[in-house]
């Protein structure tokens, strides 16, 4: 049994930020921030953002990554605007193509999505040089410093940009929010590029601390650049001018950069324990060293791992359940504002004189990241079980931002390898609030953990939650929880949302549902099973698996409210609502029942609360047939006719060896690292070329025992004992929509 002391918890002093930290819009809308959270109108705002970069998006993509974005909860897009993508040549600006930034812009305020600009100079993200042009290398001066050449070109640049987001200031009634000044100052850098492979030299990590960065943002300001906030990268030790912009923090659980010199074995990272990291008195944690009094200052995230791509020296599946597992203990340790990196995958730009703008470690064109969206829209498992967490932040907004973290003595000592202690938090404001409870760890698993109680105790009382929960899952559970005419005072079920008297509640996995209410002054507890529901008071209750809680979304439609279950993605971008048929078998379902109109022919379908209809089955996977051109060389015919008249068609590849390229017309569409997973390569926008010339597989064999001979007249000579390169499938995806009518 654990005990947690809450009788004499003091409250937060809460405090607004002042006039750095404040924006306003034409219509009189406001933007800023206290010393805990973000406002909207001066109300407790909880910020959720996702990093998606439009230049590694294909134009007639955005529209669709946007709207998957809100449908998953976003409600802040941060982008990049790397240099060498918009100034390969010094000089010319390019903002054509996937580099429009203006026409990015006006797709995120159709939609509503408000927008924070990453615009460095340095980035990294592993751009070629971190994001500076190659033609910095050969100037008088160092870059990222105080020296006037290289502010001179910065300015040059951000001028550029002012001119394309001139118009989209959040003061002019757009949506650009806020403004990231450089990245992780003197604590990060990127190779140079063109040394790589020779004397691996990197760019300057900086040396000119707070000037230089106060520097940039003067710069930005004259420039036009001015936005509502400011932020900075915050971690290792980055500078960070607390005074003038908004520091923030991230995590990753999966670190590909541990390898760049060689391999090896992956650490369990300490990412997995909660922390207190909003507390004046505990001023160094894992991962979080602020040179500020944290409570000064929301503790606020912007690169927590969202996904994470391979290297050349470290392939990895990710587990999707890491990613919310990271967004809970971040929850739970006090954050106000959740921000991914990556949200939304990618491909890499090309470049006019380097062909590949990206770090050499890495893929040349794929930067799929393993997102909770993929390169080319794909939504993976993370995407639901983020949504999960954002629906309960949005759904307890206003009162969520004010609880105060509190974490039990032990995890003081935890360790990442320690299996047995169980961990959690607790964030709560006067008598009511939220158990956290994490049992993923990554890179040591953690056991099924049973018969585990935690004892809360409270000024009046104690709640004592027993409970079952699975290795790898996460939970937030209530305690002294309104709903409606019914009081809750505790649950093993995690809130999701309500719409009118009805509340969804999901049960992780491991876990019995059991609910305790308080109904005319007398305790009531009802146990329950997934799928099932109950009524209590003039209120009812549905318990939805953590399978089905995937599929689960609530959307204002019209004046009200309305929930939705289905399978298969689901898009409402305001007016008309669609399904992706990427899967077969699916329903789409809706509470309440008046909120879907019923096709005439459709097979009906009801689960608990929803009442709905069977989706048509999805295209079968189309197998395509190749023939064998050399060591690891695949030569693929795609038929035109296959790939026509749909909303996205993929090659979905399964391979051996070391790295899979994708060819057509002598182009490099995608590659990627093995990882022993599936690769998807986008067809539909190629009709044109693949009815030309067919694609190209090429995989770089894994070796064994390689040796170099050396003769005379250099003649150097690769030997080898075996190897390995070999195309095992290769099947189009065929992605198609549905509309769905609703009212």
């Amino acid at each position: 049994m654990y005990r947690l002391e809450l009788k004499n918890i003091k409250e937060k002093n809460i405090y607004p930020l002042g006039k750095k930290f404040i924006g306003t819009s034409p219509s009189g809308k406001e933007i800023s921030f206290t010393n805990y959270y973000m406002q909207m109108n001066g109300k407790p705002f909880f910020g959720i953002s996702g990093e998606m970069h439009f230049c590694r998006v294909a134009p007639d993509q955005w529209e669709d990554t946007v709207i998957k974005m809100k449908c998953g909860g976003i409600n802040i897009l941060s982008t990049y605007v790397f240099w060498n993508v918009h100034e390969e040549e010094e000089g010319f600006f390019r903002f054509d193509g996937r580099r429009n930034l203006r026409a990015f812009l006006e797709v995120c305020e159709q939609y509503g999505m408000m927008v924070i600009l990453r615009i460095g100079p340095f980035a990294h993200g592993e751009m070629r040089n971190g994001g500076l042009p190659d033609w910095l290398y050969g100037k008088p001066y160092d870059v990222r410093e105080n020296d006037p050449g290289f502010l001179e070109a910065v300015r040059k640049f951000f001028r550029a940009i002012h001119g394309q987001t001139d118009g989209h200031y959040f003061s002019q009634g757009g949506c650009v929010i806020g403004t990231q000044i450089e990245n992780e100052y003197q604590h990060s850098s990127a190779p140079w590029e063109m040394t790589t492979g020779v004397s691996n030299e990197w760019v300057n990590g900086g040396h000119s601390g707070e000037n230089y960065m106060l520097a940039l943002k003067k710069i930005m300001v004259e420039e036009g650049i001015v936005t509502p906030f400011y932020t900075t990268t915050a971690w290792g030790g980055a500078v960070t001018p607390v005074e003038e912009a908004l520091p923030l923090w991230g995590g990753y659980s999966y670190q590909p950069w541990l390898f760049y010199r060689g391999g090896g074995e992956h650490p369990a990272t300490p990412e997995y324990i909660y922390r207190d990291n909003h507390n004046s008195a505990v001023t160094k944690e894992y991962n979080f060293e602020p040179t500020y009094d944290p409570e000064s200052r929301p503790y606020a995230c912007c690169e927590m791992m969202g996904g994470m791509m391979c290297s050349y020296k470290y392939r990895f599946q990710l587990d999707m359940r890491a990613v919310d597992a990271m967004a809970n203990i971040k929850l739970g340790s006090g954050c106000n504002l959740l921000g991914y990196y990556m949200y939304r995958g990618g491909t890499n730009p090309e470049g006019l004189h380097t062909p590949y703008l990206s770090e050499s470690q890495v893929s040349k064109r794929t930067y799929d990241y393993q997102a909770a969206i993929g390169e080319f829209g794909q939504i993976r498992e993370s995407y639901g079980r983020l949504r999960a967490i954002h629906l309960f932040c949005k759904m307890f907004s206003g009162f969520l931002e004010e609880t105060k973290a509190v974490l039990p003595e032990h995890l003081k000592e935890i360790k990442p390898d320690d299996l047995a202690p169980l961990r959690f938090s607790v964030r709560i404001k006067e008598n009511s609030g939220f158990l956290f409870l994490n049992n993923f760890q990554d890179h040591a698993p953690l056991r099924d953990r049973t018969g585990d109680e935690v004892v809360l105790s409270l000024p009046n009382e104690e709640i004592s939650f027993r409970f079952d929960l699975a290795a790898g899952e996460n939970a937030i559970l209530p305690f002294h929880m309104e709903m409606g005419d019914v009081h809750l005072r505790w649950a093993t079920a995690q809130p999701l949302a309500h719409v009118g008297n009805a509340w969804f509640f999901l049960v992780p996995d491991g876990m019995e549902p059991r609910y305790c209410f308080i109904v005319n002054g007398k305790e009531q507890t009802v146990e329950t099973e997934p799928g099932r529901m109950f009524a209590v008071g003039s209120q009812t209750v549905m318990t939805l698996s953590r399978r089905d809680s995937l599929g689960f979304n609530v959307l204002r439609i019209g004046e009200r409210d309305t929930a939705w279950l289905c399978g298969n993605p689901l898009l409402w971008d305001g007016e008309k609502m669609r399904v992706e048929t990427a899967q077969s078998g699916a329903a789409v379902l809706a509470y309440p029942d008046d909120a879907l109109v019923m096709p005439p022919d459709a097979g009906y379908a009801q689960k608990g609360l929803f009442t709905g209809y069977r989706l048509p089955d999805a295209p079968v996977p189309v197998p395509i047939s190749w023939k064998k051109a050399g060591i690891g060389r695949y030569v693929l015919d795609i038929p035109a006719e296959i790939i026509k008249g749909h909303k996205e068609a993929l090659l979905r590849v399964r391979y051996r060896g070391d790295i899979g390229h994708a060819f057509l017309k002598n182009r490099l569409l995608s590659d990627n690292m093995c990882n022993g997973g599936e690769w998807d390569i986008r067809l539909d926008c190629w009709q044109k070329e693949l009815a030309e010339e067919p694609l190209v597989i090429y995989i770089t064999p894994v070796k064994e025992n390689v040796t170099v001979d050396a003769s005379a007249m250099a003649g150097l000579q690769e030997h080898f004992d075996g190897l390995t390169a070999e195309l095992l499938s290769a099947e189009i995806i065929l992605v198609d929509e549905i509309s769905i009518n609703v009212h």
